[in-house]
């Protein structure tokens, strides 16, 4: 399958320094005819910080994971999201743009395990992380690295649906209940021990910030 042009000028930013390339060079290159083509996705790319310049104000590919750029954490938004209701929205290991944030208002050094997920619905619009709800739309900041614990929000994964709920362990029953906390009457998944495996459900991370989208 012939790759589309935005995929095209990623592959050459990670070869040549772009920035000392005419419109016209990068069309010849990659066999587009129309500059004006050129010009529009590499805003578009920019936009969604696939391609940033740097200190030094050279193009380049952002990289696969969180990274630091300029003292900035950028983070993945992955996919198409994860429902805050029902565990129907299929999970896609996709990036489409990445999350710029300070260091500090994450309090840490380093971005490793972050990732960046859009919440789906509204069934945790009472939830409380750090003061803040989760509403649709809202950018879910969340570590991978991190354990679940009682309480906790977390993004989770049943037969490769992405779902965001508070996370219970009963050890007496050996289950695990999946918690919405909403105006609406939604109620919980309650998945039991032996039946985790099977039902492909794994914890993704734990929810430590919540962007709003207002």
């Amino acid at each position: 399958m012939e790759k589309n042009p935005r995929e095209k000028i990623l592959e050459l930013a990670k070869q040549k320094d772009i920035s000392k390339m005419t419109y016209r060079e990068i069309c010849r290159g990659l066999d587009i005819k129309n500059p004006q083509t050129v010009i529009y996705h590499i805003e578009q790319l920019k936009k969604k910080g696939l391609l940033y310049f740097d200190s030094d104000q050279r193009p380049r590919v952002a990289k696969p994971k969180a990274f630091i750029s300029d003292k900035f954490f950028n983070i993945p938004v992955i996919g198409a999201g994860a429902n805050c209701g029902p565990a129907v929205e299929l999970a896609q290991d996709v990036i489409e743009s990445y999350l710029k944030i300070s260091q500090k208002s994450l309090n840490r050094s380093k971005p490793d395990g972050l990732m960046v997920v859009r919440a789906i619905g509204n069934s945790l619009n009472l939830a409380d992380v750090d003061g803040d709800n989760i509403e649709n739309g809202d950018y879910m900041i969340v570590d991978t690295q991190k354990q679940p614990e009682n309480g906790k929000y977390v993004l989770s994964i049943i037969n490769g649906a992405a779902n965001f709920k508070k996370f219970y362990k009963d050890e007496n029953k050996q289950e695990i209940r999946l918690v919405s906390e909403s105006t609406e009457n939604i109620p919980p998944i309650v998945l039991h021990a032996d039946e985790l495996e099977s039902l492909g459900y794994l914890v993704n991370g734990v929810v430590i910030k919540v962007i709003k989208n207002t």
